[in-house]
């Protein structure tokens, strides 16, 4: 179902919104470049953050940038082990609307 050359198809979103599309990769590659914190350090949000969002395009693009930025195996396992705790941290949490308490 999810094929990295699908990826192409975004040039339809460039085609037919061409401004919004030229903002948002301008953006985008805007957010990722060192600044306070490391290229390799936000490559590593973006994956656990495409872990919680469940992108399979985000988990690859990011996985791929990050070991380009010098992320370990060891970093990018750590990285996708928050993102589990967090989205599992989220069930929890939410378990206060379903408990009555006494």
């Amino acid at each position: 179902m999810y094929d990295m050359k699908s990826i192409s198809k975004m040039e339809l979103l460039e085609v037919n919104a061409p401004a919004a599309m030229k903002a948002f990769m301008a953006f985008d590659k805007a957010a990722l470049v060192d600044g306070a914190i490391p290229k390799k350090y936000k490559e590593l949000i973006a994956i656990a953050v495409a872990f919680t969002t469940q992108c399979p395009y985000c988990i690859e693009i990011h996985a791929r940038s990050a070991r380009g930025a010098g992320a370990t195996e060891q970093e990018i396992a750590e990285a996708v082990l928050v993102a589990a705790a967090l989205r599992a941290g989220g069930a929890i949490t939410h378990d206060t609307h379903a408990m009555q308490g006494t």
